[in-house]
């Protein structure tokens, strides 16, 4: 089976792929619950149903052989699943080495270098990981994440896009004996030109 899984098709797209990678890293989590192959999860609150109808769009075009299941959460959320042996190295991650955090993901390279896929890329990493708000009538764009170089390369990212964001590094209290809270908290803020940016990124988080 694990054979079957690998032989499947995957969509090619340097466009498509740029999006999906935003997205997992930002929304996704990676695992293989069988042993013979990984799946991919992603998880969107259900009352964004655009951007889950996206979700399920987007992944099935990426691997058009392949099942995209969708599961209800207690929580008002849905988890979005498709299984390949595809995507650790589409995506840069494996499932059996920890979290994001622990294997330091972050943007691959080849994103990096053409203008195009880093706006896919930004698109879903704000779309999932961001928040676009009003502060003393200004709009901002927040994108907050607690790996130091995802937080990074999304700063630079936008500088290269010709906007300047601020970075920030935060230290979050004590509140539990576990001392997962005391992680470093990353914001990358963007408060000038934000409707420009909008409008080069397209981000319908709706």
């Amino acid at each position: 089976m694990r054979g079957y899984y690998r032989s499947l098709l995957l969509n090619k797209d340097k466009n498509l792929q740029s999006y999906i990678i935003g997205l997992a890293i930002g929304d996704g989590n990676l695992s293989n619950p069988n042993g013979r192959a990984t799946r991919l999860r992603i998880t969107c609150d259900k009352k964004y149903p655009l951007l889950l109808r996206r979700i399920i769009s987007s992944l099935q075009e990426l691997l058009p052989d392949n099942k995209v299941s969708v599961v209800d959460r207690k929580e008002n959320c849905a988890d979005v699943s498709v299984f390949s042996n595809h995507l650790e190295n589409l995506l840069g991650w494996q499932a059996n080495k920890g979290s994001k955090f622990i294997q330091r993901v972050s943007i691959p390279n080849w994103i990096k270098q053409k203008k195009e896929y880093k706006i896919n890329c930004l698109k879903w990493l704000i779309e999932t990981d961001g928040s676009i708000y009003f502060d003393r009538g200004y709009k901002m764009i927040m994108f907050t994440t607690i790996i130091t170089e995802l937080a990074k390369n999304v700063y630079n990212s936008i500088i290269s896009l010709g906007f300047k964001p601020h970075f920030y590094k935060i230290k979050r209290r004590k509140i539990n004996k576990y001392n997962f809270n005391q992680k470093i908290v990353y914001h990358v803020r963007l408060s000038k030109n934000v409707s420009e940016f909008l409008n080069i990124v397209h981000i319908e988080k709706n």
